[in-house]
């Protein structure tokens, strides 16, 4: 595999993990918001917009983390 190959998808891999982080955040903060707070007072559950944003950010964290590392 040529050097600048390996240099791109370390730098793709960072970026997925950025994203990722960024989506997570995204998501903790949708939780707070008076509609997600009245679906978990009535449901018990996060609402399923909030559950998108933490899984999607950890799969492109962990895609992200796998890239960095191969």
């Amino acid at each position: 595999m040529a050097q600048s190959s390996v240099v791109t998808t370390k730098n793709i891999g960072i970026a997925l993990m950025v994203l990722g982080i960024g989506l997570a955040i995204w998501g903790y903060q949708l939780s707070g918001s008076v509609e997600s707070q009245i679906t978990q007072a009535v449901t018990g559950s996060d609402t399923g917009r909030v559950m998108t944003f933490y899984i999607a950010g950890a799969i492109s964290f962990a895609i992200g983390l796998y890239s960095v590392n191969k």
